[in-house]
């Protein structure tokens, strides 16, 4: 397959093309948006995870000044169950159904008053009698139901069990993951407005497609008459890739008290209602010869779930690509709580990554064999599963450049032999194999008799640069300034495109713009092909390529005209083209492979105190072609940010008997500030992908891969404590 050829535009570190409109406030967020007559909703939450609700009493609420509606599940108008969606299963239930309580912070009601403050003060007048039964509260309840290879996608290879059995060394662990929240910066926010039949929502949204397709089965009216709306998201890390039941109820009270609507989820809701990384264990085995070549890897991983929700959440699903061994056994299993539905948090898989590189490291100590060296005798050279070629692997060179960069060879492999004054200096690394995708994707591009573009999709930018790369891309290959690209994205009228999520739209959105350009420079030829004044006249689409405005032959940069003089002399003010790609995996004689990356960490400990100070960490990356060198390096940092809150500060806590989250506000859910940050250095490896039109590959959600395993390895080397549960916390290394 042919990719674009990098030249003055492609992997420049651009800058933000929305910087100005962000940093000037004009940048428009759902949460900004008003109409004339708005109205506010604010929800009314369960306060018991389990039972049902013997009776609601709204009239206080009614009667208070401002209201317009109380809406319960007693006078709610029924509504359809939301779509299958092909990426996340099933959508979650539909709100105000019934009077079951499946979990603590459930919408009961949602009120609708004149103000803001209005509907707050009215939301808590209304008084609810609940009938409570005993919850269904923690992953290892046995009274849990459980989901066993809820997908179909376990992984079976060779003979596992019979492996371990004769391997002459065995590793038998088990790991704990405590739940996570997403918590972007942006309070999600819905503002809906009917007309007549037709329904727009400003959405905090990751896929506005889906969405839009979402809303029209709930409210079963055709899903051209809804509009989804989001030119600009304040962060989602996953939360914004399911519409959730919040979003349903606004556009439900708009059409009941025919007013737009605005409702915005407060921070505890955010931690109700949007999501959240389910908690997880793991056990994992491996086999090997006293050599360090695996021969059996058995891993069994165990995420938590709504009671009636659905989440797929891939603990183990990389486990079986990640090296070579010829027995290997996955399994997912999902046990059904009363809690708040999961649903994907940046970077799924990394918990099983965690997993496995930590155990790694550990054969590495029983073996005596550098952690290093002992990843590479198990380097997996083609796809273990499928034999196929990789479209794309620079792993190895992610080993050798990050750790020549991070100082490796100074690593002293005796526990605790590392000080600097009273801290004990720790170095672990980890290897990351990630999973990627590349999804189908339409994209309308122009141009105008001005000789400027406009790229349109229902492609949304969460705040990872969609904005940029695309007006790259479409610049590059149409032969334009960056200045002269307009792209308009986030409206769900433009053409469908995949979420912003799953390391899936930069390399989705470009292959589609990729075929726009060619199939509009093919438009001009067409246009040009009876007219004798046009030097171009008869010339075929690989006679030609674009630069400074114009179309001119290849081989003669001479010869050839500019858009906006084809266009005048045509009389034509637009020339339009489509372009798509819907990637087809099977037959294509390589396996698509995702990023791949190395951590090394260094971490510093105060052996009387229990303090854990990360100091450095390097990050390689191989993610195929790099469209805006600044804006990956940002992806990276960010999710190693991420990371480090994930190993060592977040946890999202569920009181064990009521099932209330006795943490869901930022004073007592910790992130990484400033002060937890160390030196992050990133480096990026490894050569355009072949399976993807445009080279690249999503790094999104890699960088948060890996983190863990890195600094719990570097936890080991200075202190001799093995951690296999996150967070590290002060109490385990005192």
């Amino acid at each position: 397959m042919t990719v674009v050829t990098a030249n003055k535009l492609l992997g420049d570190p651009v800058d933000r093309v929305d910087g100005p409109l962000k940093v000037t406030g004009a940048a428009p967020y759902p949460s900004d948006v008003t109409y004339p007559g708005l109205v506010h909703a604010v929800l009314v939450q369960s306060t018991i995870a389990a039972g049902t609700i013997r009776s609601i009493d709204a009239a206080d609420a009614e009667a208070a000044p401002g209201v317009l509606a109380v809406i319960t599940h007693e006078n709610a108008p029924a509504l359809a169950e939301g779509p299958m969606t092909p990426l996340l299963g099933p959508a979650p239930p539909s709100p105000l159904k019934d009077n079951r309580i499946l979990h603590h912070g459930q919408h009961v009601a949602i009120v609708v008053a004149e103000t803001l403050e209005q509907a707050t003060a009215a939301a808590r007048l209304v008084r609810i009698d609940y009938e409570e039964t005993a919850p269904v509260l923690g992953i290892d309840n046995p009274e849990a139901a459980v989901l066993r290879n809820p997908w179909g996608l376990e992984t079976q290879r060779g003979d596992a069990a019979a492996a371990l059995a004769s391997a002459e060394v065995v590793y038998d662990e088990t790991f704990a993951i405590a739940a996570g929240t997403n918590n972007p910066l942006g309070l999600f926010a819905t503002v809906a407005r009917w007309e007549g039949d037709r329904l727009i929502v400003h959405e905090s949204t990751q896929w506005p497609t889906m969405a839009r397709q979402t809303l029209a089965t709930v409210f079963n009216v055709p899903e051209n008459d809804v509009q989804v709306l989001v030119p600009y998201l304040g962060g989602g890390f996953g939360a914004g890739l399911r519409t959730w039941p919040h979003a349903i109820l606004t556009a439900l009270a708009a059409r009941l008290v025919d007013r737009p609507v605005k409702l915005v989820l407060t921070r505890p809701q955010m931690f109700t209602s949007v999501g959240h990384r389910a908690e997880t264990t793991q056990r994992l085995r491996l086999g090997a010869t006293r050599a360090g070549r695996l021969v059996a890897i058995d891993h069994v991983g165990t995420s938590t779930l709504g009671a009636e929700a659905a989440n797929m959440e891939f603990i183990s699903i990389e486990t079986g690509a990640a090296y070579a061994c010829p027995n290997v056994a996955t399994h997912d299993r999902q046990v059904r709580l009363n809690i708040p539905s999961p649903g994907w948090m940046r970077g799924p898989g990394s918990e099983g990554n965690f997993a496995i590189e930590s155990a790694l490291d550990e054969l590495s100590y029983t073996l005596g064999i550098d952690p290093l060296e002992l990843r590479l005798r198990n380097y997996a050279e083609v796809h273990p599963q499928s034999g196929l070629p990789w479209s794309s692997k620079a792993l190895r060179e992610c080993y050798r450049v990050g750790a020549e960069r991070f100082g490796w060879t100074r690593r002293t492999p005796e526990i605790g032999s590392m000080r600097e004054g009273n801290w004990l200096v720790g170095y672990g690394m980890a290897g990351v194999t990630f999973g990627g995708a590349q999804l189908p994707c339409q994209v309308r591009v122009s141009i105008r008799r001005d000789g400027s573009a406009h790229v349109r999709s229902a492609a949304t930018d969460i705040g990872t640069g969609t904005y940029t790369v695309a007006t790259q891309l479409a610049a590059e290959l149409l032969g334009l300034d960056i200045g002269q690209v307009r792209v308009e994205i986030g409206d769900s009228d433009l053409a469908p495109a995949p979420p912003s999520g799953g390391s899936s739209l930069a390399t989705s959105l470009g292959g589609a713009i990729r075929d726009a350009a060619g199939n509009l420079l093919r438009a001009f030829l067409n246009v040009l092909a009876e007219d004798h004044r046009s030097p171009l006249q008869g010339r075929r689409r690989d006679d030609v390529t674009a630069a400074d405005g114009r179309i001119h032959l290849v081989d003669d940069p001479s010869v050839g005209e500019t858009y906006s003089d084809i266009l005048a002399r045509h009389e034509l003010d637009e020339l339009a083209a489509d372009g798509e790609i819907n990637p087809q995996a099977d037959g294509a004689g390589m396996a698509p492979s995702g990023p791949f990356a190395a951590r090394f960490a260094e971490v510093r400990i105060d052996a009387e105190l229990g303090l854990l100070r990360v100091a450095r960490i390097v990050s390689a990356v191989d993610a195929g072609r790099i469209l805006n060198e600044k804006l990956a390096r940002s992806q990276i940092i960010g999710a190693t940010v991420m990371g480090i809150g994930m190993t060592m500060l977040e946890e999202t806590i569920f009181d064990p008997g009521s099932g209330r989250i006795a943490n869901a506000t930022f004073g007592d859910y910790l992130i990484p500030v400033n002060a937890d940050v160390p030196d992050l250095d990133v480096v990026f490896v490894g050569e355009p992908d072949r399976f993807s039109p445009i080279g690249s590959k999503g790094l999104g959600e890699v960088g948060i891969v890996g983190v863990s395993a890195a600094i719990a390895n570097a936890v080991y080397h200075a202190t001799g404590r093995r951690i296999r549960s996150l967070p590290i916390t002060i109490d385990q290394l005192l």
